[in-house]
């Protein structure tokens, strides 16, 4: 089975492609390589990964492929803040073009999306049945993704699943927009101070990358393509603070933490309600103390970025 990744050269990306690629798929990756991840194209030059360098905005040339999971997109929610345009832009007519090449060949379609659609949640945990009400244009653009996707459904009939992934965390992320676990750890490790912005009580739901990768081939293996949404996160929320402290500890290093103003756009409480994945699937994802350690391990081969 011929399966394209876009922004497969990307964090969450890459991490897609080797796993499905692991498991006896045929992979391809079509990233445009201008915010790809330099562990990602290390590793999938290692393991023989071919590379399509192209844009989603213009890519045309799905012909040969079974299934697409389209990870490609931007991902800062300060810079979407910032420059809302060039994120609605990519994310969103991105996806746009995505599903429709896939709508016009019938190709099935796995969305990464964010649990940023849902914003401020109005009870914790959120289940896919709650209100979303994005606070940054990068939360838009990608419920924008999912809404489009939901029209092709009904126009063109479409089949996907729209995966709603919450904290995500592992090696390879790019510097520039590395998650609070990759930075914590960066920084103790050179002996920096940990920048928190709010009061450290605000909670994520953080989950490993390689569990976002097994719950995409889970989707492609089960051929589950019923044109929902499902969040993906561990159903564990975690105050910042408190992570904060574990990293020190597991590192075994002790630094200072310096508390900034809280950030423009970003939710103060985010943890998935994952029953509605527990029913399709076979989801044991590690805890966080047992990833993060697993972080670390890799430091030594794959650079935290």
């Amino acid at each position: 089975m011929k399966v394209l990744v876009t922004g497969g050269a990307g964090f969450i990306g890459h991490h897609v492609a080797l796993h499905l690629s692991s498991k006896g798929y045929d992979i391809k990756v079509l990233d445009y390589l201008e915010r790809a991840s330099p562990t990602g194209i290390s590793r999938l030059k290692d393991n023989g990964i071919p590379v399509i360098i192209g844009d989603v905005r213009s890519f045309q040339d799905y012909g040969e492929f079974d299934i697409v999971v389209h990870a490609a997109a931007l991902v800062n929610v300060e810079e979407s803040v910032q420059n809302p345009l060039e994120y609605y832009d990519v994310n969103s007519m991105g996806t746009a073009r995505v599903g429709y090449e896939c709508s016009k060949r019938k190709i099935p379609l796995i969305y990464l999306s964010s649990a940023a659609v849902y914003g401020d949640p109005v009870k914790i945990p959120v289940s896919e049945n709650d209100s979303v009400d994005p606070s940054s244009p990068y939360g838009l653009s990608k419920l924008m993704g999912e809404q489009i996707l939901g029209n092709y459904s009904k126009i063109y009939g479409l089949k996907h699943v729209s995966l709603r992934l919450f904290n995500v965390y592992g090696p390879g992320q790019n510097p520039s927009y590395a998650g609070v676990i990759s930075r914590f750890i960066a920084n103790i490790v050179e002996g920096r101070s940990l920048e928190i912005y709010g009061d450290g009580t605000q909670t994520r739901d953080f989950i490993h990358v390689e569990d976002v990768a097994k719950v995409v081939e889970e989707f492609i293996s089960k051929n589950i393509f019923d044109n929902r949404v499902y969040n993906v996160g561990t159903g564990i929320g975690t105050r910042i603070i408190d992570l904060a402290k574990l990293v020190m500890r597991i590192t075994g290093r002790s630094v200072n933490i310096v508390f900034k103003h809280a950030r423009i756009g970003e939710v103060r409480h985010s943890v998935a309600d994952v029953s509605r994945l527990r029913g399709r699937i076979v989801f044991n994802p590690i805890n966080l103390e047992e990833g993060i350690s697993k972080l670390l391990h890799t430091i030594h081969k794959y650079k935290v970025e």
